[in-house]
């Protein structure tokens, strides 16, 4: 049984067994957009290792005791169930295939992904409901891969499941392995105007450092408005930055306190970025919410989901 496929064996068909942001960066490198190059442990080594592991009643019976309205309920539950995971020994033959794959990509440091199977269609979005590991090492890529598939069962992950009722029905997670860009520059696109939700209109946002600032709300960056037909730049907006994240040597990330004024993207660039995620959106016939990466001088990136709230 395959555990294991690499970006360029996976596209959008592939969500259940990749998830949706293994789907997407396999469709998006099979389309020749610049994606980090990187791998995917499928969501079938999730369900082998609870098989091998007798988990999968354990969970199942932990889960029929939650009362999903009560917190605490919720909060039990979840810190039983990533123990038992994380305790839980994963089985030597998918031990090495990971690692073999990490070999391959000749990278210092990966970041970790969750991607879960039931993600990103349109109805019901994971985003930011299950977890992400930057700056992993060799050392803890293994231990980062089962945390990843522990996130499945966060107190927001059991609660939404509930909310939105996919209790029942089998939703499983695969871990995408990517080669970390230390991003020079990050930043999200929406490929239709987020507020005005003009579709003439791509809203791009950057700012120094990586990306996780700007995901996680820590830092306000600048704001810069396209049109999507000529490319013109109808506003930039530019923020004040105190600070940035960067890769500590040893793994992990560090907070550099620096004050930045200046604009982050060039012209050039902005104009070089928003000519990609056009491209991109119109690979998906729909619009996208981008996150990208600027590194020596390229752009990369790291991850397309269709936009929900239009």
């Amino acid at each position: 049984m395959m555990f294991i496929k690499t970006f360029h064996k996976l596209d959008k068909r592939s969500v259940k067994e990749a998830g949706g942001k293994g789907a997407s960066l396999g469709e998006m490198t099979q389309a020749g957009i610049p994606v980090p190059p990187g791998f995917v442990v499928l969501a079938s080594a999730f369900d082998q290792f609870l098989e091998e592991t007798d988990l999968d009643s354990d969970i199942e019976a932990i889960l029929k005791k939650v009362n999903h309205q009560d917190v605490n309920s919720v909060d039990k539950a979840s810190n039983e169930i990533r123990d038992l995971i994380l305790d839980a020994a994963m089985p030597k033959d998918l031990q090495k295939e990971i690692l073999e794959h990490f070999k391959k990509l000749k990278a210092k440091f990966v970041a970790v992904r969750s991607s879960a199977t039931a993600e990103d269609s349109k109805t019901a979005s994971w985003a930011g409901e299950l977890e992400t590991y930057l700056n992993t090492t060799e050392k803890n890529l293994l231990a980062n891969v089962k945390k990843c598939w522990s996130s499945l069962f966060t107190p927001r992950a059991i609660f939404y499941r509930f909310e939105k009722k996919l209790h029942n029905k089998p939703v499983s997670v695969a871990v995408v392995v990517q080669a970390m860009v230390q991003s020079e520059i990050s930043g999200i696109c929406f490929t239709v105007h987020p507020v005005t939700k003009d579709y003439n209109q791509m809203v791009i946002e950057a700012a120094i450092g990586l990306g996780e600032a700007i995901v996680g709300g820590q830092v306000t960056p600048d704001t810069y408005v396209v049109h999507k037909n000529d490319f013109s730049i109808l506003d930039i907006n530019v923020s004040e930055q105190a600070f940035y994240l960067k890769l500590n040597p040893k793994g992990g990330l560090i907070r550099a306190n620096k004050r930045i004024t200046k604009q982050k993207l060039t012209g050039k660039q902005i104009v070089e970025i928003a000519k990609i995620c056009k491209k991109i959106e119109a690979h998906y016939k729909h619009p996208q919410d981008i996150e990208w990466a600027y590194y020596k001088g390229r752009f990369y990136i790291t991850q397309s989901r269709p936009i929900t709230t239009l």
